[in-house]
């Protein structure tokens, strides 16, 4: 049996949580293995709406294991609080159905702080959504971090919060913010362990143990691939690898057995924050996507950005990601537009190009080049089968297929868990 990787193949925001959701009745186990509750994933089920940050999608549904892996950074209040929040509307949560890496670092408010100062500064604000993620990758990499797995050694945890704040107390001090109080922090660290410490695991052990067993794994990535610190729109990008290579990493797991990997994008384009977008629209017809689409952030709040389908993007994305086949999302949204545009090149300094380029620079002076396709005037909405899709709509997902260089395994037509067609089932490869 396959196990399937699920990566966002735009700026995130594509569906992944809904999808996820879908995919999961097949699996027997649930992985988050990179970002933060920066990540927003939204679920309909039955009417029921839910919405998720740092659980797995997989968590609203019985018999299901989820595991949160060490290339994710937890705020622990936020999880405990999620945990809470999901458990009061009657979903199981457990030690047995939800289990964290003890590797996993943690986020701290003094990282929230320094995200929030630094968003502020003028001229220094790349879009985050103020919650300490990147700070806390920094202490990842830096090897000063607070891991899951400290809170149950506290002469371990002290010596890992003195050398913490031996950089950060310097740091503020330097940026005019108040020390932070080694005791204090220590404390809320201390108590928060009795509430977190009953979920810690070796999750790679039990991806092991899964994996030999034969059991279907599924591994939830957060945000998209043009946001990956290596490969986005650096230096407007998350700060963690979003692309499926590192879900091994990010878990604990052989990569050899990742095995499908199942890309998501919008059937049009979205972005939240600041960095380029070359096919964004700042007319009606934007607006008019954005409203139909319901386009707001579902951590934030924030408006998102809306253009056309950036077919360049996803192409590039399909590559970088080895991306076997996409789940097409939100093809209603563009019901009753009589002309479509896809992009499906760039134009930079007077020569055609079919890449987006590293540089900032360049990345900000491309222009799109489009192909105009006729649009559709009947619903897609709530189709479940390519019987109930019009001709000319079934044909702006086929180009869309030969633009991107791979096939649409998946076309979601509804935030509704069942409004899904399938094409080609991931967990079947």
């Amino acid at each position: 049996m396959a196990n399937v990787v699920v990566v966002g193949a735009q700026w995130g925001d594509e569906g992944k949580g809904k999808i996820v959701d879908w995919l999961s009745h097949r699996a027997d186990l649930v992985v988050r293995y990179q970002g933060g509750h920066n990540a927003g994933h939204t679920l309909v089920i039955d009417g029921e709406t839910f919405k998720l940050s740092l659980l797995p999608s997989g968590v609203v549904r019985p018999g299901k294991i989820s595991i949160i892996g060490n290339g994710v950074v937890i705020d622990p209040w936020a999880l405990v609080g999620e945990i809470e929040a999901i458990q009061a509307r009657g979903i199981d949560i457990s030690p047995k159905t939800l289990k964290i890496s003890e590797s996993a670092a943690l986020i701290l408010p003094l990282h929230r702080e320094l995200d929030e100062f630094r968003e502020d500064l003028s001229g220094h604000s790349i879009g985050t959504t103020r919650r300490g993620i990147g700070p806390a990758y920094e202490d990842k990499a830096a090897r000063r971090a607070v891991r899951v797995c400290d809170l149950s050694e506290p002469a371990a945890l002290e010596a890992r919060v003195e050398k913490l704040l031996f950089h950060h107390n310097a740091l503020r001090k330097g940026n005019g913010l108040e020390p932070v109080g080694k005791a204090q922090l220590i404390t809320l660290l201390m108590n928060m362990g009795p509430r977190l410490l009953p979920y810690a695991a070796p999750v790679w052990r039990e991806l092991s143990e899964a994996r030999k067993d034969g059991k279907r794994i599924l591994f939830e990535g957060a945000q998209g691939a043009m946001l990956d610190v290596d490969h986005g729109t650096y230096p407007f990008v998350t700060s963690s690898n979003t692309v499926a290579g590192h879900a091994a990493a990010g878990s604990g797991f052989a990569p050899a057995g990742l095995g499908y990997v199942l890309g998501i994008c919008k059937a049009y384009t979205t972005r939240v924050g600041a960095g380029p977008f070359p096919s964004e629209l700042h007319d009606d017809m934007g607006r008019k996507i954005g409203e139909r689409g319901h386009e707001f952030g579902t951590v934030t709040g924030r408006r998102r950005r809306c253009g056309w389908f950036d077919a360049v993007m996803v192409r590039q994305a399909v590559k970088v990601g080895g991306i076997t086949g996409i789940a097409l999302t939100k093809l209603d949204v563009l019901d009753g537009i009589e002309q479509l545009k896809v992009c499906i090149a760039y134009k930079l300094d007077g020569s055609r190009v079919d890449y987006l380029p590293a540089g900032y620079g360049r990345q900000a002076r491309v222009e799109p080049i489009y192909e105009d396709l006729n649009g559709w005037s009947d619903s897609t909405r709530g189709a479940r089968s390519w019987a109930d899709l019009s001709a000319t709509a079934i044909k702006y997902v086929r180009r869309i297929e030969e633009l991107i260089e791979a096939p649409v395994a998946l076309l979601s037509t509804s935030p509704e868990r069942g409004d899904t067609i399938l094409v080609r089932d991931p967990f079947a490869d």
